[in-house]
């Protein structure tokens, strides 16, 4: 069953998400060069920053996709309204690109892997790493919701936010201007810096946070565990997407809530995840043994499996979706 493509209003959409948070990223640039910018905009673009992110990781990533943990129905809202805040598409759609990719991980049907081009040498490096960092978005191809996100379609509150998609992104650049007015006292000025600031430029910077996982961690870091697939836990794109580059652990324990399995690797979503499980708001939450950590981990014989020759690719449309069945 092919994938419907995308309408040329979504096509407008998507160039709009994607060149407008750019251009403010540039009129920053510009604001700082010339001094205009303040400890108010730095403030409030970090604490929209982190809700926003968490909106996404938590919320789109972890809760909705992956179904990791359960939560209190004002809390599933809060977090599908902060995620689809970050302007990187609805929360049924997101989820259902997101739950593709796991099911067809770096092969044939991945929406966004850099290994699926067949390009060699270091044209086929930037080739695959632009086209699973954006150039994906532009395809024309919409993933099918109805396969890959049917839950999502049948729960009332998750539609219901869907569909007001566009009031929650605007939202997400009002908010900004509004604290930044009425923190200073009244200052349009304010306002609009913080707009520029903690909106646009924020979209820009959590935009390419979420897409270095697509593209940085299938290309470049560690692979500690059993898993055929291209990711990798790379730690500085981790420090900036809260906690989401342990993207090859996340991919060996795809229903995990836990992404960074050892002590030291950053994991504040997980953190804050606990802490909603301690308040009464979270429970049901799933993180692996140390023992399946440990049985996980890659061996001799793993390394030398790899270099057989590879098994035939089932047919794209064949697959169970992962994350809308049982399977996370």
């Amino acid at each position: 069953m092919a994938n419907p493509e995308m309408s040329s209003l979504e096509r407008r959409i998507t160039v709009t998400a994607v060149v407008l948070p750019f251009i403010g990223f540039l009129a920053a640039l510009w604001l700082l060069w010339g001094g205009a910018v303040t400890g108010l905009d730095l403030g409030i673009m970090a604490v929209m920053y982190i809700l926003v992110g968490f909106g996404v990781t938590i919320g789109f990533h972890r809760l909705f996709t992956h179904r990791s943990f359960e939560a209190k129905p004002w809390l599933r809202g809060l977090l599908a309204i902060l995620g689809s805040m970050s302007i990187q598409g609805a929360v049924i759609h997101w989820v259902a690109d997101h739950r593709k990719h796991h099911t067809f991980t770096d092969e044939e049907g991945d929406p966004h892997s850099p290994h699926t081009h067949g390009a060699r040498g270091w044209r086929g490096v930037v080739k695959g790493l632009f086209h699973s960092h954006m150039g994906w978005l532009f395809d024309g191809e919409r993933t099918s919701a109805s396969r890959f996100a049917p839950d999502l379609k049948k729960d009332p509150l998750i539609r219901r936010i869907d569909s007001l998609f566009p009031v929650w992104a605007l939202l997400g650049l009002a908010i900004p201007f509004l604290a930044g007015f009425a923190l200073s006292g009244g200052d349009l000025v304010a306002g609009v810096t913080a707009f520029v600031w903690a909106g646009l430029v924020r979209v820009f910077l959590l935009h390419h946070a979420t897409w270095s996982v697509n593209s940085i961690c299938h290309m470049y870091g560690e692979q500690p565990f059993a898993i055929k697939d291209q990711s990798r836990n790379n730690w500085m794109v981790a420090l900036v997407s809260l906690g989401e580059g342990w993207h090859h652990s996340h991919h060996a324990f795809p229903t995990s809530a836990r992404h960074g399995l050892q002590r030291l690797q950053f994991d504040p979503s997980y953190a804050l995840i606990r802490g909603f499980e301690r308040l009464g708001w979270a429970w049901n939450v799933k993180s692996p043994k140390p023992e399946q950590v440990e049985a996980k981990r890659r061996t001799d014989a793993f390394e030398q499996e790899l270099t057989e020759p590879p098994a035939p690719v089932a047919e794209v449309e064949t697959r169970e979706p992962v994350g809308a069945g049982d399977r996370g």
